[in-house]
């Protein structure tokens, strides 16, 4: 009974082996489907996360953009409200000097002096003094009154003096213009 359990064994042995055999085959069938599936899957994924990626990345360099836009808006109107603060002194100033009138001391030459450094700083932040040589423009020079003694749209008399901040026009110039 040994000996015919012995082939009967080796056979179930066998088939056993040849089983699993075929099992690891199919499931090596089985495998490879499923890794190109998961392959796929991992591309598609792959593709949407560099979309996701590359979204992002323009949205952050948006952000930034808009934030030095804003900043550089921000510094121009606070340069401006200072620089409108600073022209009441330079006012002041040329009041000064025109009431000393033609009188040169020591006072009047101080308040020239501390004109002229007021004006030269004023001028490295880019404020500069409107143009009223060149006859009226209604964008930069405010017109008061008619002054009788002018040429027609040739300013007369400068009754204010007008100021630019960067090409903005900060203060028209207030004029008395000839009819």
């Amino acid at each position: 009974m040994t000996t015919e359990q012995n082939p009967n064994a080796q056979e179930l042995e066998q088939e056993q082996a040849e089983a699993q055999t075929q099992a690891e085959n199919e499931q090596a069938e089985v495998s490879v489907e499923d890794l190109q599936a998961q392959i796929t899957n991992l591309e598609e994924n792959l593709k949407l996360e560099k979309a996701r990626t590359a979204n992002a990345v323009y949205e952050a360099q948006k952000s930034v953009e808009r934030i030095q836009r804003e900043s550089e808006k921000h510094k121009d109107t606070v340069l401006e409200k200072f620089a409108k603060q600073l022209l009441d002194s330079v006012d002041n100033l040329e009041r000064a000097i025109a009431a000393a009138g033609d009188e040169k001391n020591s006072l009047s030459e101080g308040v020239e002096l501390t004109l002229k450094s007021l004006l030269t700083t004023l001028e490295k932040f880019g404020v500069v003094a409107v143009d009223t040589a060149n006859g009226f423009n209604a964008d930069l020079h405010q017109a008061v009154g008619i002054d009788p003694t002018a040429k027609v749209n040739e300013i007369g008399t400068v009754l204010q003096k007008g100021y630019s901040l960067n090409g903005r026009l900060l203060r028209p110039a207030m004029v008395m213009v000839g009819a």
